[in-house]
């Protein structure tokens, strides 16, 4: 099995001088969990090279065995030091896309055309879309074949506006996951903050938050075999 991982370029968090990107755990669970069983990941950000990492993901408080890992990995971090161009990929050569959260995908894969398109063709292949925490940002502006919007209908869940409130963020994002996803007419669900929760529907899978990346991993397994 093929899989695309697509991660942020962007690593700055609004206003505040402080730096943002892709979540380590929200990648390397889900990498480690697809790689095991035997997957070929390719990652691709909108402008290729390095994928910035948000710091705070790689502090200790936010270690886990993933992290621990991936910090450990030599491949794995090359992978992230040199990921692919997203206008390159061509959704024909994989079997499922997953986008790992972090605060970055709301600033760049919220609105990028090339994301936009390929999570459009993914989808119209009816073949798995996957996002944890913040990464179905990328999903505001997509639409099925017969332009209504992805989500609308659809079971969805994604970091809570408590949740973002709590990382003191409300008013640094250019919008909050939940709210968009609302406002887009998904059936929005979730767990207590910070408890692990993902939901499938259909070809779609989301997760709220960090600690639901293996959710989403296990999702997507099953999603594929």
């Amino acid at each position: 099995m093929k899989i695309l991982f697509v991660l942020t370029s962007h690593d700055k968090l609004g206003d505040t001088g402080k730096k943002t990107g892709f979540w380590v755990e929200e990648f390397a669970n889900p990498y480690y969990s697809l790689l095991d069983k035997g997957a070929d990941i390719t990652i691709a950000t909108p402008k290729g090279g390095a994928a910035p990492i948000d710091p705070s993901s790689d502090s200790p408080d936010a270690a886990t065995e993933d992290t621990d890992r991936f910090n450990k990995d030599e491949e794995a971090k090359n992978k992230i030091a040199n990921t692919k161009k997203l206008s390159d990929m061509n959704p024909d050569d994989f079997d499922a896309v997953f986008y790992p959260g972090g605060h970055g995908p709301l600033w760049d894969l919220a609105s990028d055309v090339n994301s936009i398109a390929l999570i459009e063709k993914f989808n119209g292949q009816k073949k798995p879309v996957a996002f944890v925490c913040h990464a179905p940002a990328a999903l505001k502006s997509v639409k099925n074949n017969d332009g209504s919007l992805l989500v609308k209908g659809k079971n969805v869940t994604g970091f809570t506006n408590t949740e973002e409130a709590a990382v003191g963020l409300t008013d640094v994002v250019p919008f909050l996951v939940e709210d968009m996803l609302n406002s887009n007419g998904g059936t929005y669900s979730k767990a207590d903050d910070w408890a692990p929760y993902a939901i499938k529907d259909g070809n779609l899978i989301t997760g709220q938050n960090p600690a639901s990346s293996e959710l989403v991993a296990e999702k997507l397994l099953e999603s594929l075999s």
